[in-house]
């Protein structure tokens, strides 16, 4: 067997700028340059513990400012709300994503999986919207880290007088460092993860610890909260039913868990793990590597539960109320007010810069968060234009956007919580129902009704954060409808393309078309129906009578059969066999049928060195119903589809192949 990759070198025709912005693009439809674009094998890795680092800048890094969003939403109430928080972490996120490291190891998410268990257009337009959230977590991430930091920079004493008021221009520079950093080039430095997780939660633990104990040194603090929890919400019951109304308004701190599955490629595995790889360069059968990922999952959501829930306690019982209000000297801030407040202005501005270093970090995770989805979904479903499989185009988009996003909200942290949590919790609820799905295909009841538990409360959380703060889903909707707008009018732009990676020919596929060279090279196009001998004796009967052909001897039925016609580019096998004793057929799959054709057509012109002819009938009934159905169905009028996919694919008409409608 045989096969050759249909590429085209177009790199000479771009001019200096156009060469650097599209600098790594690979001109085949499949692949990208972005994060975790190599093949794994090639990869180095760490251990799970220095990967979980990676993960710490975005999951950890909300410490900056989730005490105090936590405080705004939820008040006195905050800690027993948190705790609530924390048992849906560790019973429900936690189990979940240990489930989706299973069924994804390398690095695809829940997305991939609710890809798996649908089909067709459904998928691309459930995979559509769910890449609409996903872009409203990172990018708010990024905004929202990058406008925390500035928070950060601006309520320093020793800064104050010269950032005060500055809050949006210093978010912008924040994000165009972002954004220049990733134009130069940006790889993700495990070895700065560590450092940063590891300096940042160190001062996190001495920070809280000076809190608890002056929570406990002074017990008026503690007889204050208690009065405010028994005046304003009543007995201890009510107080437990209002926190488990007002957690979903805390859920950022249910962050990290998508990047954590995100991170899986760079996890060191069992020994000669890497040896077994597929032909896209992927481990087949990566189980130190998953092992990995759930320790991983598990202590980031342990550690992270520990934070949350002393945080919140110290925060509340120390700081004044009116303090967390925007504006506030905490607000946005909290465990840093704390810091300067009992530890000094030295300790305090060595907490603000490695805060402000963190969170600017966890906008770099979330950039490459981006460029590592985006070109693994969108280019695939033709449904991108074909630069944002370049990682420099992509990068100046993201950061537009973020810059956007950045006037819009004022560079207000609390004003970004609610599309922040909204984009974290679909996410979250997404994959729940994925791993439901998965366990009920695989028969496994049990979990099926466990996660199915799971889906309903992170459905609640969706549902009651949405109501609460209804500006979330409205930048996601924003988000989804941009994503919607461009993937279909990429989609209408791209479906002429030649739509195929490669072509294999198995041996007997092989053989027709070696015979045929001896002579002219003529396939017949057939929509293949019982498949009986009378079918292929008049289909040849009316073809040499159509087109005054004067040897049927020559001639080689080509029948496609669709495979799933939301697909764009994949590869084709072309499979030969002998039919009724004589008559010679290629059968292939595709999602199109005359971008499977012109593939074929063009690897035979270049193998034999000859330009083959191909034969059609007219299909009947209305054009612009046929083109609907070529569009949704990859049928339709093939004849003058396949030419005008030629014509595309190869500009001389002097090498183009030959086609023939009777």
């Amino acid at each position: 067997m045989s096969s050759q990759t249909l590429t085209r070198d177009r790199s000479s025709a771009r001019g200096p700028l156009g060469q650097w912005l599209l600098h790594g693009l690979r001109e085949t439809g499949t692949g990208h340059p972005g994060p975790h674009a190599a093949p794994e094998q090639r990869e180095r890795k760490h251990a799970w513990w220095k990967v979980m680092c990676l993960t710490g800048v975005d999951y950890f890094s909300t410490l900056g400012y989730q005490p105090g969003i936590a405080a705004l939403a939820a008040g006195a109430i905050s800690p027993i709300a948190t705790l609530v928080l924390v048992a849906l972490t560790l019973l429900g996120a936690l189990p979940v994503y240990r489930r989706v490291a299973e069924e994804s190891p390398h690095g695809e998410g829940s997305i991939a999986i609710l890809e798996r268990v649908l089909s067709f257009w459904w998928s691309k337009l459930f995979v559509l919207v769910l890449l609409g959230f996903a872009a409203t977590d990172f990018l708010i991430t990024m905004t929202l880290s990058a406008a925390d930091a500035s928070a950060h920079l601006v309520e320093n004493p020793l800064l104050r007088p010269v950032t005060y008021g500055h809050n949006v221009i210093i978010t912008l520079v924040l994000l165009a460092i972002l954004g220049a950093v990733f134009l130069k080039g940006f790889t993700e430095a495990i070895g700065i993860a560590v450092v940063l997780v590891g300096a940042y939660l160190g001062l996190n633990v001495v920070v809280i610890a000076v809190g608890l104990f002056e929570a406990f040194r002074t017990p008026l603090h503690t007889v204050d909260w208690l009065n405010a929890l028994t005046t304003q919400h009543g007995n201890p019951l009510m107080v437990v039913a209002i926190a488990l109304i007002v957690f979903p308004k805390l859920a950022l701190g249910l962050s990290g868990f998508e990047t954590g599955v995100a991170v899986m490629p760079h996890i060191q595995g069992d020994p000669h793990e890497d040896d077994r790889v597929d032909e896209e360069g992927r481990t087949t059968d990566p189980v130190g590597r998953i092992r990995g990922a759930k320790r991983l999952l598990t202590a980031a959501a342990i550690t992270m539960s520990c934070f949350l829930v002393t945080s919140s306690f110290v925060t509340t019982l120390l700081i004044p109320a009116a303090d967390f209000q925007s504006g506030g000297p905490a607000n946005g801030r909290a465990l840093a007010y704390l810091a300067h407040l009992y530890l000094g202005p030295v300790f305090g501005s060595v907490y603000d810069v490695s805060t402000i270093a963190i969170l600017w970090f966890a906008g770099a995770s979330a950039m490459a968060g981006m460029l590592n989805l985006i070109p693994r979904y969108l280019p695939r479903y033709g449904m991108a234009p074909d630069w944002t499989r370049a990682v420099r185009p992509l990068v100046l988009v993201l950061t537009g956007a973020a810059f956007l996003i950045t006037w819009i909200f004022n560079a207000d942290v609390d004003a970004q919580g609610g599309a922040y949590a909204t984009g974290v919790l679909v996410l979250i609820t997404s994959a729940a129902v994925a791993v439901t799905l998965v366990c009920r295909r695989a028969g496994q009841k049990k979990r099926m009704i466990a996660f199915g538990v799971v889906s309903v409360i992170f459905v609640y959380t969706t549902i009651d954060n949405i109501i609460e703060r209804p500006d979330g889903v409205k930048i996601g909707a924003i988000f989804i409808a941009a994503i919607l707008l461009v993937s279909f009018v990429s989609r209408l732009q791209r479906a002429f393309e030649l739509r195929v990676s490669s072509v294999e020919l198995d041996e007997m596929a092989e053989r027709f078309v070696r015979e045929c060279a001896r002579r002219t090279i003529r396939l017949l196009a057939n929509e293949p129906g019982p498949r009986d001998a009378a079918e292929y004796r008049e289909k040849i009967r009316q073809a040499v009578r159509d087109n005054d052909l004067q040897d049927e001897q020559d001639i080689i039925f080509v029948e496609v059969t669709i495979r799933d016609a939301s697909d764009f580019a994949t590869n084709l096998k072309v499979h030969g066999q002998v039919l009724h004793g004589k008559y010679r057929v290629l059968t292939m799959e595709h999602a199109a049928v005359p971008n499977a054709l012109a593939a074929l057509m063009l690897l035979i012109r270049d193998r034999t060195g000859r330009r083959p002819h191909i034969y059609f009938e007219w299909t009947e009934g209305n054009p612009v119903t046929n083109l609907l159905r070529f569009l949704l169905f990859g049928a339709g009028e093939v004849a003058p589809t396949m030419r005008e996919v030629l014509r595309r694919a190869e500009p001389d008409r002097s090498r183009r192949p030959h086609v023939h409608v009777g």
